[in-house]
């Protein structure tokens, strides 16, 4: 009978893959999420600003503002989906 605090080895992920140990997950879940609401204020800054009557050069700075929150958005999207896939649980 193994012992409740013993550490058991990760089991192989269904596709081969290793998995992110549980400890690491956790913490690596919680930074996820922190982005995900760093980049929210992001996000709503953006629509604010778009709803200003913005002049260039502003509004093309605001069109490059939502080209790279887009892209942080979709890598956050992406990392937490690996997160999820790769964790024990």
């Amino acid at each position: 009978m193994s012992q409740p605090d013993a550490q058991q080895p990760d089991a192989p992920h269904p596709t081969g893959e290793a998995t992110i140990p549980e400890d690491m997950a956790l913490e690596i879940r919680k930074l996820a999420h922190d982005l995900s609401n760093a980049l929210e204020i992001i996000v709503q800054t953006g629509y604010l600003l778009s709803t200003a009557d913005l002049k260039a050069p502003a509004s093309d700075w605001l069109r490059m503002l939502d080209s790279g929150t887009n892209k942080a958005l979709e890598i956050n999207q992406s990392l937490r989906t690996y997160i999820k896939a790769h964790s024990p649980r």
